[in-house]
């Protein structure tokens, strides 16, 4: 019997096999959980992804940024699950306008994009699902450390730095309904998302050598592990949290955190 034996789960952002939502949805079906997919702009690759889960699930098309289809949402979960136990958000993306050193140039529609697609569709989607969900259900967004300036992550960091705010207040206010709202903030993984962030290696080297941990890149499954935690009863009185899942490199200096390691 496992940690989500039970639970029907709405999981965003499987984009490819080595998404950390596609891993997510793995682990989650291994601890029991009923999972349903949500794929954008492409429902026809995310469903072929799909098939190589331990249970294929289905695939509803969902733009968190079309209002029209937000307003459908709750009912087109309904033709595959009688209701929601848990939602994953696993949406980023940003103009490539807004990253590579163009912080000082970015258009407000192109840093809007970012803000509305990374941070804003955490409460659109949370609201969406309300109707389905219950007391005790869990929305688990995932993060990448915002609370300081990364080269050339740019506008998307601003975009994260709202996402976190926003998973604050979501939990205030969906909190006397008994529903928590967490983060998960994972160190830097080798992801779809991650090959459209310029200097992404140059990141991750130095997460590699700061985390006391260590750090590997390839290795979305901590970080999916974490979520799954989230997801599940075992948490029922945290919210608002953003846990990270780095190795420990959020807690380290600027040396080598790695020098006591043996």
């Amino acid at each position: 019997m496992g940690i989500l034996d039970g639970k029907r789960i709405l999981i965003t952002g499987v984009l490819a096999e080595t998404s950390i939502a596609f891993h997510v949805a793995k682990v989650a079906q291994q601890e029991g959980a009923q999972v349903v997919l949500t794929a954008y702009p492409r429902p026809s690759l995310t469903a072929r992804i799909a098939r190589r889960l331990p249970a294929p699930p289905p695939v509803i098309e969902l733009d968190v940024t079309s209002a029209t289809q937000l307003d459908t949402l709750a009912d087109r979960i309904r033709e595959h699950a009688d209701g929601l136990d848990g939602v994953v958000h696993a949406i980023g993306a940003a103009p490539r306008t807004a990253l590579g050193g163009n912080f000082l140039n970015t258009s407000w529609e192109d840093v809007a994009t970012a803000v509305h697609t990374s941070a804003y569709s955490l409460k659109s989607l949370t609201t969406a699902c309300l109707p389905l969900m219950k007391e005790g259900g869990a929305v688990v967004g995932l993060d990448f450390d915002a609370s300081r300036a990364w080269p050339l992550y740019d506008w998307m960091g601003v975009a994260k730095a709202s996402l976190e705010s926003c998973a604050r207040y979501l939990a205030k206010y969906v909190g006397p309904q008994g529903i928590r709202v967490n983060l998960v903030a994972a160190g830097p993984l080798e992801t779809p998302a991650a090959k459209g962030i310029p200097g992404f290696r140059d990141v991750a080297d130095v997460w590699t050598e700061h985390a006391p941990l260590g750090w590997d890149t390839g290795d979305p499954v901590p970080t999916a592990r974490a979520c799954v935690a989230l997801l599940s009863d075992w948490f029922p009185a945290t919210t608002g949290e953003i846990l990270h899942v780095d190795g420990g490199a959020h807690a380290m200096g600027a040396s080598n955190a790695k020098s006591g390691r043996t």
